[in-house]
């Protein structure tokens, strides 16, 4: 058990937001696996303030997910403390987290995301403005640095805890290095060392032994998972037994995956109706096949699939058909 203010998280084990990913019915899904806390998809100031509906409806949360945080975005301390008001007063979130990690280059010409890592005065302003406007713990996520010449992950994460952030997560990669090369995990150390608040350290934690690996070499309070889970959520349950009592559960039989991606499709159509859950399935659906035999030409198949059915029958015959194949 940690907190983050006085929101108590059972697991240290933490879902990352990953835009277009986050959304309400895959939290969900992962929570089942034992998720400690979820993170939404990162949402626009502006567009809450402007009172975008689309934007709106990211904002819902399930009574089954809890706690969970609701990730906000903007490169102005007024309109960032307006949307947190908006956040708090319309969503059931437990926390609000501040995203000053995306590396995406229209994020950044709002001077938003990674950016703020290049202008600490403006992320101090925003982080106190937020904190300032609302009564729910606020956290901040960032990366190592802007660029290899520009790692200020020390400086910056002492500076958010003096605006107020209750918790930081800290990817181990700088902004120019995208999601690509190797995460360092010593700034992830050097960050928890220099603050009194819980640090969630990110980046390139794939396994059970990553998770725990993570959590001895930086001395992290929680390890957040992001890519890995995709076509994966089992995997947090692996990682939560493994810290718990170091072994490994493994991954789960050809009947559980084929089964888990219908649930996950079943939960989609439940939130945004058929037809916009199975464009989502699109990406999600190959992701649970990844690694199967014969999964590449399944795969092109499933990026097509526009009703649940078409999905189902695609994966009921390819089930099949790796079934015969492990029986010969």
């Amino acid at each position: 058990m940690w907190k983050i203010g006085n929101v108590e998280i059972k697991h240290q084990i933490v879902l990352a937001p990953m835009a277009g990913i986050t959304n309400v019915a895959y939290r969900k899904l992962v929570k089942e696996f034992g998720a400690g806390l979820v993170v939404s998809e990162m949402v626009s100031d502006k567009a809450l303030c402007y009172g975008n509906q689309k934007t709106i409806d990211m904002l819902k949360v399930d009574e089954d997910e809890h706690p969970v945080a609701i990730q906000i975005f903007g490169g102005d301390p007024e309109s960032m403390a307006q949307a947190a008001k908006f956040v708090e007063a319309h969503s059931a979130c437990d926390i609000i987290d501040i995203n000053m990690g995306c590396p995406v280059n229209k994020v950044l010409k709002a001077h938003a995301g990674s950016d703020l890592l290049r202008d600490p005065e403006r992320a101090y302003a925003i982080v106190k403005a937020v904190v300032e406007a609302v009564d729910l713990p606020v956290t901040v996520k960032m990366r190592i640095g802007f660029d290899q010449k520009h790692i200020n992950c020390v400086a910056f994460a002492k500076l958010m805890e003096k605006a107020g952030a209750s918790a930081l997560a800290v990817h181990g990669r700088t902004r120019s290095q995208f999601y690509e090369g190797h995460a360092d995990w010593s700034y992830i150390k050097q960050v928890k060392e220099a603050v009194s608040i819980p640090v969630m350290g990110n980046g390139d934690v794939r396994t059970p032994e990553d998770a725990k690996r993570m959590l001895e070499e930086t001395g992290c309070d929680a390890v957040m998972v992001g890519r890995a889970v995709l076509g994966n959520p089992w995997l947090i349950s692996r990682m939560i037994t493994y810290l718990e009592t170091n072994v490994d559960p493994g991954d789960p039989s050809l009947e559980e995956r084929f089964a888990l991606c219908k649930k996950h499709a079943q939960k989609l159509i439940n939130v945004m109706g058929e037809r916009n859950a199975m464009r989502e399935m699109r990406s999600h659906a190959p992701w649970y096949i990844k690694g199967l035999h014969g999964s590449a030409k399944i795969k092109n198949e499933l990026t097509k699939v526009t009703t649940y059915k078409e999905m189902t029958d695609i994966l009921d015959a390819y089930e099949h058909d790796i079934e015969s194949y492990e029986r010969r």
